[in-house]
Parts: structure tokens; sequence; C-alpha cells
């Protein structure tokens, strides 16, 4: 198995857990996090390597990510596992799938790219890659119903973990959050790339919005020492270190129970927000470089999953240069006087988490236990 950042380790683990529980003689090797080496699995490479987001950043790091490839697949091709399982990861892992693939590994690939928001010709690279594709969001089958490729929609596991609804009171006095202030999460990204573009808008975001509501406090949980270094010297730089502030290590979703709104950086967090209810505004920002060439592919008119899954804009996105930190703090602070608006959102995301709850455990575990059983027989 490789997954690549911690949004994966934590879909690796939830997936470890329920094969192991079915076949406990099941052994688990590659590159994951910690969530997955709690679950038994033998990581030969920091996943941490692998966290790279962006054109302009993967390009950076490309030679040594390609040599770490390049040695698992040597490995994986000398030892030939039973199965191959990549977990999101995608510019990774379809590479290293298409080699094990044309060796008869097969490989399964967990969480579709998004070829649904860009990049359409994808669906071929997938198809050619990967034995089978579990996919977690309603629409994504009939994306590949031409390609050959097989298909099982599992749901997204969180929709299965997140209760409909939330401990708010419990969630803030877990954190010691103050009981009777107005929350809000910020979650600039659990990446270092990230961190580097998105940990100054958001904290001065906060500033501003701290400026025109008195009774705030916010809770930032970050993925990593290296996220959480990063947020720190961004607080000193700007002399906002007066800010009314948790900082965490992980909690992201203890974070999302306790808070009354998020900031948001576009990816996995906005679903997790969705499934705990959570009114949000959605931000995103990359280099320079990156943003020119991804918005050439962009085809929807939004970017974050809980508008795609919606089909329409129920959560303010803010993206690159519109992405400042006047107007995130504009945005949030429309929402927090909009009670309206937040209601629309919190039944949208009820909506979204039943559709998204499909008992992903069992319906993963049998689609990879059935590539199993067929490669082996």
């Amino acid at each position: 198995m490789v997954a690549g950042e911690a949004s994966g380790d934590q879909l690796g683990a939830h997936l470890i857990a329920a094969l192991k529980a079915r076949r406990p003689q099941l052994t688990f090797f590659g590159i994951g996090g910690p969530r997955m080496i709690a679950q038994g699995f033998e990581a030969s490479v920091p996943m941490e390597k692998l966290a790279v987001r962006g054109f302009a950043e993967a390009l950076r790091h490309y030679r040594e990510i390609a040599g770490i490839r390049r040695t698992l697949a040597d490995a994986l091709l000398a030892e030939r596992p039973a199965l191959f399982i990549g977990v999101d990861a995608s510019e990774f892992n379809l590479p290293l799938e298409r080699k094990l693939k044309d060796a008869d590994v097969p490989a399964v690939h967990y969480v579709s790219p998004s070829v649904w928001a860009w990049r359409r010709g994808r669906v071929k690279r997938v198809a050619r890659s990967a034995t089978h594709l579990l996919a977690m969001f309603p629409f994504e089958p009939a994306l590949y119903a031409k390609s050959g490729l097989p298909v099982t929609y599992v749901g997204h596991p969180l929709a299965d973990l997140i209760p409909m609804e939330v401990d708010k009171p419990a969630a803030r006095a877990q954190l010691r959050l103050p009981p009777r202030k107005r929350v809000v999460a910020l979650l600039p990204g659990s990446r270092r790339s990230e961190l580097e573009h998105m940990a100054e808008p958001f904290l001065l975001a906060a500033h501003r919005l701290r400026q025109e509501v008195d009774d705030v406090h916010f809770v930032c949980p970050l993925a990593t020492r290296q996220t959480r270094d990063l947020f720190e010297a961004s607080l000193h730089a700007h002399g906002r270190t007066d800010l009314p502030l948790t900082l965490l290590f992980g909690h992201s979703h203890e974070a999302l129970a306790a808070a009354d709104l998020a900031l948001v950086a576009s990816g996995t967090a906005t679903v997790e927000a969705a499934l705990f209810k959570t009114p949000m505004v959605i931000a995103y920002r990359q280099s320079p470089l990156s943003w020119m060439i991804q918005r050439q592919m962009l085809y929807l008119p939004y970017v974050g999953m809980p508008n795609i899954l919606a089909g329409e804009r129920v959560v303010p996105e803010l993206i690159q240069g519109r992405a400042t930190p006047a107007a995130l703090a504009a945005a949030l602070l429309e929402l927090l006087r909009d009670t309206d608006a937040q209601k629309r959102q919190v039944a949208r995301f009820r909506e979204i988490h039943a559709a998204l709850r499909q008992d992903n455990a069992a319906r993963s575990a049998d689609a990879v236990l059935g590539v199993l059983d067929a490669g082996r027989a």
C-alpha cells in the first residue's frame, strides 16, 4: 500500500482494519503514516516525502519522489505481493500501478483522481493503470462507464464514523475551548507546501475578523511539526501572538465539531467540515505557476467538494488572487451574520452525509478481497 498524506493515511488505516477483521493473516507494507502503522502496517519510507501539492512544488521535488517510486517499484516487482493498493496520491501511484499491473500484480486504486473537475483525459490513464477502482463519491462510477475499468462505489469512511448529530459542547470541553465564545476553526492544509501559501492569509483573516467580532476564539489543528512550525513562524512574523487561538497537533475532527464556523483549505478537509455540519468558507492558494497551469484545465464553476456534491455553490469559495485576508475575513463575517445561509449549508451537508454513508469498510473490503481472490484464481 502507498498513501501520501494525512487523509490517505486515515483512509488506509480504515481499510487495513476492515481487511484484517476479515482475514487476520494478511500483512501490509509500503508507504504510510502513523494511523496505518498503528494497524500493523510496515512503512519503509516516511509518508511526508510524498506530501507535495501543486505543479511547481512537485517539479521541485520530482527527482527525489521519482527515485522513491523507482526503488519501491523494483522492490515490489521482486517481492510480487498478492495485491497493491494505491491510496489517493495518483501522480505517484498510477505509474507504479501500471508497472505492477503489466507484471500481473493486481492494483486497486482507492479514491478516484479529480477527473470530474479537470484533466478528464485521466480516465483512460486510470483505466490503463488500475485493476479496480474504489470510488468515494456517488457520481464517479458513471465517469468510468466506457473505460472498461471495474469501479465500486464504497462511500466515504468518515460518513460512517462521524455521527449525524455532533455534541458541540462536549467537543469544546474536550479541547478546553471557551464555552461561550464564537469558535472559528482554521484549517489551512495538511502539507508544508499548502502552509507556505495559506498560513499568512488565514492568520491575517483571523486578525481582521477579531477586530469586528469581540467574542471570537480560533482553533487551528495542524497535521505535523513542520506545518505547525510554519504557522507559528507566521504568527511571530506578523506580530499576532495575541490572537485568541488554540493550536492543536491533529484533532481536526474535534476542532470541526467544536466550531461555529470554519475557514478551510480546499481538499479533504472540506468534506470533513460538511460531515460535521460546520458552516464554512473554502479558500485555496498555491504558487502562481501551479495556478497558471491548473486554471487552464478546470471546467467546473467551483472546486470545493461540498459544492460539487450539492451541484451548486452552497459554500463561498475564494481561490488564488481572491483569497486575500480582507476577502476571507469579509466572507467569514458575512456567514457569521447570515444565519439563513448557515442553515442552508447545514441542510445540504445533511443530504451529503446521508449519500456518503454506505458502510464503507464492508464495501471496500469486499471489493479488495474480490480482486485479491480473482488474482489467485
